[in-house]
């Protein structure tokens, strides 16, 4: 029992949940396929104005004693 104490609610940071729900409309309107996703995201990337970076890609390292 927690008798004085009044119940609260957990701190919501707004801008947290603002992302949040935009995340879920884009989702929702990719099906809820994480492809397709992702595929809607990297489509918009031009129009958002941002430079975007790209991580370089990874290649499969030479076993030992071969060229």
């Amino acid at each position: 029992m927690t008798e004085g104490k009044p119940e609260t609610k957990p701190w919501q940071d707004p801008i947290v949940a603002k992302v949040r729900e935009v995340r879920e409309a884009f989702f929702a309107a990719a099906g809820h396929d994480v492809h397709e996703f992702c595929r809607g995201l990297r489509e918009r990337e031009p129009a958002s104005g941002h430079r975007v970076i790209r991580a370089p890609q990874q290649t499969q390292p030479q076993p030992a004693g071969r060229a």
